[in-house]
């Protein structure tokens, strides 16, 4: 079984600083930027767990939901993983997102 401690930690670290965020951070951009990761990590679940079926678009719940709507989809992406490559890159996307959230 895969190990994907790297990639809960990653998901469990940008979350924790949504949380942590001020609201004027949060609107200019940082939750915006949870949600397309969570859109994108929902996306490579659904495509592993159901191939040839057209994916469901995770809705925006709010700039305050955008914490648990990362965590959600990041744990489900991490039960749905098969190798390492698969692991780095989903670890590397959410550094990267979070990068660009500034948070």
């Amino acid at each position: 079984m895969l190990d994907t401690t790297p990639l809960i930690t990653a998901v469990d670290r940008f979350a924790d600083r949504l949380r942590a965020a001020p609201q004027s951070r949060l609107q200019r951009g940082a939750a915006a930027e949870a949600l397309e990761l969570a859109r994108e990590l929902a996306l490579r679940t659904q495509v592993r767990e159901a191939p040839g079926e057209e994916p469901r678009r995770m809705p925006d719940a709010g700039m305050f939901a955008a914490a648990d709507q990362i965590t959600v989809a990041g744990r489900d992406l991490a039960l749905v993983l098969a190798d390492e490559r698969e692991l780095a890159e989903a670890v590397e996307l959410v550094e990267q997102a979070l990068g660009r959230a500034g948070i």
